[in-house]
């Protein structure tokens, strides 16, 4: 048995490409969560969807890996309930049939709307929200906005 240790110590490590389908494991183990957080999330979020195979063996898209990210994310660190991300799921998400994929983050939009220096900010709604930011930072660090 000792031998078998040994022998899986000097494999090299495995890697799936990105696009391949991942066990529950598998994703559990990538997400730092109990697989049945992930069957349970599976119950409370209809756009979770692993592909299911003979003996309920599930197997996770990479787009259900995006999303479960992305919920894990907004119940871990943004503070969400379930019924809050549920909600913002379903307006997202427009009723539509396709799968709901995360809204981008402030470095996929820079890089979608170019980033470069002089170009008009992607929205003017990001601006005001970056100035209110800065205003409160500077009201906390004791200075005046």
């Amino acid at each position: 048995m000792a031998a078998l240790d040994e022998h899986r110590q000097l494999e090299p490590a495995r890697r799936k490409s990105a696009a391949a389908f991942r066990t529950i494991a598998e994703v559990a183990g990538e997400l730092d969560l109990p697989a049945h957080v992930l069957r349970f999330w599976e119950s409370k979020f209809p756009q979770i969807k692993p592909l299911k195979r003979r003996g309920g063996r599930r197997y996770y898209r990479p787009e259900d890996v995006t999303l479960l990210r992305y919920i894990r994310s907004l119940l871990y660190t943004e503070g969400y309930t379930i019924r809050g991300v549920q909600k913002l799921l379903r307006e997202a998400g427009g009723g539509s049939p396709e799968p709901l994929v995360p809204p981008a983050t402030s470095n996929e939009l820079e890089t979608a709307g170019g980033g470069a220096e002089g170009d008009e900010p992607v929205s003017s709604s990001l601006s005001e929200i970056l100035a209110e930011l800065e205003a409160i930072r500077a009201l906390l660090d004791g200075g005046k906005p």
